[in-house]
């Protein structure tokens, strides 16, 4: 499977990002990772993102966005700039190319020209990438450098059957792209199952790193797993429940702190008990996906759960809560969640007989259905994670 081009938005209005968002994200391979409306906010969203293309307005409130674009594509060579512009006219094309820029088009736009930039500046962003990429990231705590972005996020409900794992594994495809490292740590100590829900055979676990006195980045590199579909990496659960006994919850913190200086997102899927190991979790996490059933109990739970450890210094910044398989018939209604808990939005992944074929089959639904109603619920959950990690950095 080819990696979707992930765009990056900058312009200074709101009603032309917007339109911008619009066109591109219900195209096939297509996916906007952010937006920006400052030369400074593009560079920072842009080291944190990531993106394949940015499409970048020539007019910004701060900045020239050909000295934006020069310096984005000093700091990062794959990365690919459409500019766009009012002025017409060969002269300011020829700026706009001499500045690095991948094309230059004039607003607005027509789609299938401004579909055709961003698919053309996409795939050569990408192959650029391919031929960059260092395929042995996890081979020392040298070859991640301080480069990383070292974002933790725990996916966490305090009631099972909600989906953890599902969304777990799902994210941290979601989170991937050709120049992101991604590991997947499974803090479900007992009986987790990212292993087999991942469907690889795990030759080392948390279990290895129980009775070692001293952890560095290169051992626990040493114990993680290559998972080849998407270039993924996974920390397995012990394989017997009695060998949990044994990991001390300093030795998960610990080990969670070098998995964050291998890796630019760590995804953590945990237990629904609030024992020590999981608040050994939260303790380094950056954010905490909350799924929540449709129903009355699962959404007591979550707010009980998420009321308790807010007083336990855990600020509503980091919490993220998605109602996981969703269906319209309910009255339980997104709508109503919000209000129940107060908050600006609460993310939906629909109902989707395809989750349980692809958990059946050992398989991811992000990479075997990527068009799947579940799918583009991850994947939006996936954007609002980067975007709330962003500003919980800039805050």
């Amino acid at each position: 499977m080819s990696e979707a081009i992930r765009v990056l938005i900058v312009d200074d209005i709101l009603e032309t990002r917007e339109n911008l968002r619009k066109l591109l994200q219900f195209e096939r391979g297509i996916e906007v990772v952010g937006e920006a409306e400052t030369g400074a906010e593009a560079l920072r969203r842009a080291a944190a993102l990531k993106p394949d293309v940015v499409i970048m307005d020539i007019n910004l409130p701060d900045a020239n966005g050909l000295d934006v674009t020069e310096e984005l594509r000093r700091r990062d060579p794959a990365m690919q700039v459409v500019i766009l512009s009012v002025q017409e006219g060969r002269e300011y094309m020829r700026r706009a190319m001499k500045a690095g820029a991948y094309d230059y088009l004039v607003k607005p736009p027509p789609i299938d020209e401004l579909l055709a930039a961003v698919r053309g500046a996409g795939q050569t962003a990408q192959e650029e990438r391919a031929r960059q990429r260092d395929t042995g990231v996890f081979g020392s705590a040298s070859s991640a450098g301080g480069s990383r972005l070292g974002r933790l996020i725990a996916v966490y409900s305090p009631r099972g059957g909600t989906g953890c794992t599902f969304l777990a594994t799902n994210l941290a495809v979601a989170l991937k792209s050709p120049d992101t490292t991604v590991i997947v740590a499974d803090a479900k100590l007992q009986f987790g199952d990212v292993a087999l829900v991942m469907n690889v055979q795990p030759r080392y676990t948390f279990a290895d790193l129980a009775e070692v006195e001293s952890l560095d980045a290169d051992l626990v590199s040493e114990v993680l797993l290559p998972y080849p579909k998407g270039d993924i990496h996974v920390l397995a659960a012990p394989l017997r429940p009695e060998e949990a006994e044994q990991i001390a919850p300093q030795t998960v913190s610990a080990t969670l702190q070098h998995l964050k200086a291998l890796a630019d997102y760590v995804v953590v899927d945990t237990a629904s008990a609030l024992d020590a190991v999981t608040l050994s979790v939260f303790d380094v996490a950056d954010l905490i996906v909350v799924p929540i059933g449709q129903d009355l109990p699962s959404i007591r739970n979550a707010r009980v759960a998420i009321e308790t450890l807010m007083g336990a210094d855990i600020p509503k910044e980091k919490w993220v809560l998605v109602l996981n398989r969703a269906v319209k018939r309910s009255s339980i209604t997104p709508e109503r969640i919000r209000n129940y808990f107060k908050i600006p939005s609460v993310l939906v992944v629909p109902e989707d007989p395809r989750v349980v074929l692809s958990l059946n089959k050992g398989e991811l639904l992000l990479l075997s259905q990527r068009n799947s109603p579940a799918s583009k619920g991850i994947l939006q959950v996936a954007r609002t994670v980067r975007e709330r990690l962003l500003q919980v950095q800039e805050h």
